[in-house]
């Protein structure tokens, strides 16, 4: 497992001015990957639906968007329907993106660019329901608040949701990522010392990597990698309830 950041696998030279040339890495890669096997098993999911005598393909899908309206509905009311779809979808691409680096391919969660991306889409729809409820003049105004001076600071906490969204998410997952790869190294070193005197292939055995850090990747990428993809799709939609003066 690597520390230094998702690599670049290859580089597709455009010379377009300001957009440089077009990068595919780890990152894209993994995220591709994820979003073929969400749309694969939603396709699965979806196909053949019928009003009676379900089978328990349908009762999973059914159960999965019950249970999925109710959480929307529980955080913002009845009156935001039309963004159940975009919720599910952060959720099963969080979680997808976190469960991925459990077959040994990059998380994109790892990479910072995933989370600032899902965060500029929340904040766009922030602010659409904040000058859609109080008109652009009354929101710029609001920036001025108390006194115009306080502008500066209205305006970073503005800008600080989006980061402290991206931010929160990213580093719990690159944490346990880190935390991970340093215990097997730990425990490889572990096993060199205990076993390294031994002759021939004995002194190869790597008997502590054996278990332990299967139990910390079950914590790390299945725990707390669906800890966050709710925490995330919970604080969008507190956040854009209180956009629309839904409080």
């Amino acid at each position: 497992m690597e520390l230094n950041g998702a690599k670049i696998l290859y580089t597709i030279h455009t010379n377009i001015p300001l957009l440089g040339d077009f990068k595919i890495t780890q990152t894209l890669v993994s995220t591709w990957i994820v979003m073929a096997l969400l749309s694969g098993l939603a396709i699965w999911l979806g196909h053949g639906l019928k009003l009676e005598n379900v089978s328990k393909r349908q009762a999973a899908a059914e159960f999965i968007v019950t249970r999925l309206d109710q959480f929307v509905h529980d955080n913002m009311g009845c009156h935001f329907d039309q963004y159940i779809p975009l919720i599910g979808s952060i959720f099963a691409l969080s979680i997808g993106c976190n469960l991925i680096s459990v077959v040994g391919l990059w998380s994109p969660t790892a990479d910072l660019n995933t989370e600032a991306a899902w965060a500029i889409v929340v904040f766009v729809l922030i602010m659409y329901y904040k000058i859609k409820t109080n008109g652009i003049l009354s929101y710029l105004k609001g920036l001025l608040d108390p006194i115009f001076i306080m502008a500066p600071i209205n305006v970073l906490s503005e800008v600080s949701t989006p980061v402290s969204m991206a931010f929160r998410h990213f580093g719990n997952i690159l944490s346990g990522t880190v935390i991970s790869t340093l215990l097997y190294w730990a425990l490889a070193s572990l096993s060199h010392v205990i076993f390294g005197w031994l002759p021939g292939a004995l002194s190869q055995i790597q008997l502590f990597q054996i278990g332990i850090p299967a139990f910390t990747g079950l914590y790390f990428d299945w725990f707390g990698g669906c800890i966050q993809a709710f925490i995330f799709c919970t604080l969008t939609t507190i956040f854009i309830k209180r956009a629309a003066g839904e409080d």
